[in-house]
């Protein structure tokens, strides 16, 4: 039983062969048939194949610098790449990239379009508040003497100016508003003279003691009433030359000072100074007359602004930095000296610039690039020339024009795919101009005869 089983299946599988032996022939000719109908031949698995193109060499598919004359396959058993003559994927300048649209939106590629604007470097840097040194008086007396009353005894007080501040008795000034009152009643006894040189004398000396009297700080409604009253004064008044804030109190009741004391330091608050320190690769963008913006954390959600009045012609030898000297208005009292802020130099204003995204630009050590869409799916690398940068954008100065649509993301996986594209066209270029390339060198490659092109 078991062998007639196994006869019956023996002389069934020898039929089967022959039949498909016999057929397989057929087969063949009608696929071949249907391969050939139609406008574009295409392979068996359906794919396209550039049958009117010359192969010029083929390209490992993982290194596309190594590359054969005659089919080859790497060290892993793939197939080499054919590139044929009809630059099929290469139409246009050198590196231009196409990808289908569906790629486009899975790597997410977005665009920006190149406009023209108006753009300033903003340079931002640390500030200190600190005095106008143009409004700081500092007080002291003209003569030796001793401090009778004080009348401002705090600092922080605010002064207007001609406010008596102490009053001081100084000898001295007792015997000079004596030499004055001599010269006075003197000028009348003798006015009526008939000797204009006795007159003349009389005039000039109390001219003179008058003179004394201004030179001691001895106001002027004090010499009239000194006049008016014909008494001496046992104290002098010390007055502020300027109005402002008391910042440094130098006496007190009782002390005796000279000229060398420091009564008072006094300081006109109304205008304040800023110090900010620019390091040395950003002072060739500032200059006096640019616009600041100051920000400070004491003074929350408000921008003040000012006017860059001075850079110092010396750097701090520490920091590697220059001091610039920055002006604000502090009518309002919110600016207090040694308060530290932000300060923003907005230098070099170009109005009608072109300015692109800087996130577009692809930057490397010997030249930048962006990609210009040329048509839907096709990016064109372009190289730029960059001015300034600010606020996210970049001046370009020659590369790009109004209105161009550059690429703002996955830039750098279409420039990797631009330099394999610039390098085939390279390859078939050098190839149509001279002899085909000898095959690279390659452990697998070794076996392989080499054609002879003679």
């Amino acid at each position: 039983m078991n062998k007639s089983m196994v006869l019956t299946a023996v002389i069934m599988l020898s039929a089967g062969l022959g039949l498909g032996y016999w057929l397989s022939p057929v087969e063949q000719e009608g696929a071949k048939a249907t391969m050939s109908m139609g406008d574009d031949p295409v392979d068996a698995d359906g794919g396209e194949t550039p049958a009117t193109g010359k192969v010029l060499f083929y390209r490992n598919a993982m290194n596309p610098s190594v590359t054969s004359p005659v089919p080859a396959k790497d060290a892993m058993g793939m197939d080499y790449v054919p590139v044929y003559a009809d630059g099929a994927g290469n139409a246009g300048n050198a590196g231009t990239v196409s990808i289908d649209p569906i790629v486009i939106q899975n790597i997410g590629v977005r665009t920006a379009i190149a406009k023209k604007s108006d753009l300033s470097r903003t340079v931002r840097a640390v500030g200190r508040v600190a005095f106008d040194e143009e409004r700081m008086a500092r007080l002291h007396p003209k003569v030796e003497g001793w401090i009778e009353d004080i009348r401002v005894d705090k600092t922080g007080e605010t002064v207007k100016k001609g406010d008596v501040m102490v009053s001081i008795y100084s000898p001295r000034l007792v015997s000079t508003q004596q030499e004055y009152l001599l010269a006075l009643n003197n000028l009348q006894a003798l006015k009526d003279s008939p000797f204009d040189e006795i007159k003349l004398g009389a005039e000039q000396l109390l001219k003179s003691s008058r003179q004394r009297l201004l030179l001691l700080d001895v106001a002027e409604h004090e010499i009239v009433e000194l006049e008016k009253t014909q008494q001496i004064k046992r104290v002098l008044h010390i007055h502020t030359p300027v109005p402002g804030t008391v910042i440094r109190v130098g006496s007190r009741k009782g002390q005796y000072v000279t000229a060398k004391t420091e009564l008072y330091m006094v300081v006109d608050l109304e205008q304040v100074w800023v110090y900010a320190d620019i390091y040395e690769y950003e002072l060739p963008w500032v200059k006096i007359g640019d616009e600041v913006d100051m920000t400070l954390t004491g003074v929350p959600g408000r921008v003040f602004k000012g006017e860059l009045a001075y850079i110092y012609p010396y750097s701090e030898s520490k920091t590697r930095t220059t001091k610039v000297r920055v002006v604000f208005d502090n009518s309002e009292s919110l600016l207090r000296p040694d308060m530290f802020a932000e300060v923003s130099i907005r230098s070099d204003r170009q109005e009608g610039v072109i300015v692109i995204p800087a996130e577009s630009v692809v930057r490397s050590g010997d030249f930048n690039q962006v990609f210009v869409v040329r048509a839907p799916g096709k990016f064109e690398p372009r190289r730029v020339e960059l001015g300034f940068e600010s606020k996210g954008e970049v001046a370009i100065l020659d590369g790009v024009e109004e209105g161009d649509e550059v690429v703002t993301s996955a830039q750098f996986l279409l420039d990797s795919e631009s330099k394999l594209g610039e390098a085939t066209a390279k390859m078939m270029e050098s190839l149509q101009n001279k002899a085909p390339p000898q095959q690279s060198e390659s452990p697998e490659m070794d076996s392989m005869e080499k054609p002879d092109y003679d």
